[in-house]
């Protein structure tokens, strides 16, 4: 069999299951069996598929026709500027998320503290963009913060992370802290994709609530570990900006904003600490 057959059957095959962008995950996969960039696959279609290769995309093809999502299959995920390790312990880091990075970037920090990090994907991101200044990372998932040590090792930033429940184990102030929390409400949640729904870690997703109690947490705690001027910027669901921005405002944070994603939707909301 071709590479060229074996990706006609193969992008049936996840068409039939149901998988949104068979056609293109098809390839990616394929590519992946093959242990080739996706764009050096053209010259791969005419030959035939070496007999480990075929059983390598057929073994990927049924992980992805179980609606596993593509980046837990390949074990990476781009993000701003940097390949990231992605597993079943952490989320996917998303694009829409970069509208927190490059917000968080927009100002000067010399310390960040992100909690929730999971794969350390925007602490990672901003540290690298910030040679000088420190980082910390935390995460209530043991096996999160090793993902998460080892993408700022391939990176070649120097992060500290620690196991802490929002503040709980955190000491210190910081200029800037950032959160994608977990937002989805739990009458929310059999609303998403299966890849979210059924293969991202449900405790990166939901509270179990409202999707708000992070955010409560989050900015309750906020205040005491907040140089002052420092900022809190957290990422949102599209609905949640005004709750969210009251949050801040009662915590005695100044100037609550509501950014916007690439979209237009409601994407983060940034507060300072009075100086």
């Amino acid at each position: 069999m071709t590479g060229a057959e074996a990706l006609r059957q193969g992008a049936a095959r996840l068409a039939q299951a149901g998988v949104p962008g068979a056609a293109e995950d098809a390839r990616l996969l394929l590519a992946h069996a093959l242990d080739l960039p996706r764009h050096h696959l053209a010259a791969a279609l005419a030959a035939p598929l070496p007999p480990e290769a075929l059983r390598r995309f057929d073994a990927i093809l049924a992980a992805r026709a179980a609606r596993q999502p593509v980046s837990q299959i390949l074990g990476r995920r781009a993000f701003w500027k940097h390949e990231f390790r992605v597993t079943r312990d952490t989320l996917d880091p998303r694009p829409e998320t970069e509208t927190l990075v490059e917000a968080a970037l927009a100002g000067p920090f010399a310390s960040v503290l992100d909690l929730g990090t999971g794969t350390g994907a925007i602490l990672i991101s901003l540290l690298a963009e910030r040679p000088g200044a420190r980082g910390l990372g935390t995460d209530i998932s043991a096996a999160a913060l090793e993902v998460a040590r080892e993408n700022a090792r391939t990176v070649g930033v120097c992060a500290d992370f620690l196991e802490s429940d929002w503040f709980a184990s955190v000491t210190g102030q910081f200029d800037l802290i950032v959160s994608n929390p977990p937002y989805i409400a739990l009458d929310e949640m059999a609303q998403l994709a299966p890849e979210v729904r059924e293969w991202e870690p449900r405790q990166a997703l939901t509270d179990g609530a409202d999707g708000l109690s992070a955010y409560r947490a989050i900015a309750a705690g906020a205040p005491a570990h907040l140089s002052p001027g420092g900022r809190l910027m957290v990422e949102i669901g599209p609905t949640q900006g005004a709750a969210v921005a009251a949050l801040m405002r009662a915590a005695g944070l100044a100037e609550p904003r509501i950014l916007p994603d690439l979209d237009g939707r409601d994407r983060v909301v940034a507060a300072r600490k009075p100086l």
